[in-house]
């Protein structure tokens, strides 16, 4: 079980819950590659039936097919739309403001306030200095780098759009074993709360079934190992990660690994696809629980 709820996210949990009745629209962002583990379930109950804009960050690095099938899922739901987008593009500040102009109430007439939420490190900070121009937000590799709130106004006149941004909030008890493995493979947990070698594991399983092809021609193998262990054990081997006497080093070979998910070295990839987040397989629930302290 997970246990990592730093006091300054409570803190956001109750600024978020006072600033919810003065917007019209909550932007909700999640990371592509794991859009329901990166959502916070507290926030349906905190937003209170407000419109809502779920954007998937970090779609370059996503599987393209899979981000498809998301953005159809979730705007299954009332008053919601979704987008997936890469933070840094500077093109997509018009149309994040478009839709939320339709999401809100059309009988405004004033700007429409917006609110930013999500959990750590899927792209918030970024997001919001690109949709203003320039830079207005402290950016990291971290997660948690943002710790206060911020208003920001974008545009003039009627046309003119408030935005709330407030800091990531990761719910208190992550009961879920696969969805926080998923968020520490993606970098939404704080590396020294995370076991490199067992969250490389649970990622290799899962790639493997998925993402074979990719997996072999990033290691440069012949074949898969049939054995997810044994599989670390060639990366260790192929990217150099070994101590005296040619030994793999298995925390070094975990984090290599892990690195090249998170940067897009191994390509395009999903840890999740709509239809196969109620559980994994069997083999994939052998791995044992995640050991994360803060």
């Amino acid at each position: 079980m997970i246990q990592w709820y730093p006091g300054h996210m409570k803190k956001a949990r109750d600024e978020i819950t006072k600033t919810v009745p003065k917007v019209d629209v909550i932007i909700e962002i999640r990371d592509a590659r794991l859009p329901l583990s990166s959502r916070n379930p507290v926030l349906e109950e905190l937003r209170k039936g407000k419109p809502c804009l779920r954007l998937l960050t970090k779609n370059d690095l996503a599987d393209p097919a899979v981000t498809r099938q998301w953005i159809d899922e979730l705007e299954k739901e009332k008053q919601i739309r979704a987008l997936d987008v890469e933070t840094h593009d500077s093109t997509i500040g018009d149309k994040i403001l478009d839709l939320c102009r339709k999401l809100a109430d059309p009988a405004l007439r004033r700007p429409v306030k917006a609110m930013i939420v999500g959990i750590p490190n899927v792209g918030k900070s970024t997001l919001l200095n690109t949709l203003a121009g320039r830079k207005l937000a402290q950016v990291g590799n971290q997660p948690a780098v943002t710790r206060v709130q911020q208003i920001v106004r974008l545009g003039k006149g009627k046309a003119a759009m408030d935005i709330f941004d407030t800091p990531g909030i990761l719910w208190p008890n992550l009961s879920d074993r696969k969805g926080a493995y998923r968020l520490a493979v993606s970098g939404a947990i704080k590396d020294t709360a995370m076991d490199y070698r067992e969250a490389s594991l649970f990622a290799a399983t899962y790639l493997m079934r998925h993402y074979a092809d990719i997996l072999i021609k990033r290691y440069a193998l012949s074949a898969l190992p049939e054995d997810p262990s044994e599989f670390m054990d060639a990366v260790g081997r192929k990217t150099g990660c070994l101590l005296k006497g040619g030994v793999v080093d298995p925390h070094r070979a975990a984090e290599r690994f892990v690195h090249d998910f998170r940067s897009g070295k191994m390509g395009r990839i999903s840890l999740e696809k709509p239809g196969d987040f109620d559980g994994l397989s069997a083999e994939d629930q052998e791995i044992q629980g995640v050991n994360i302290e803060e």
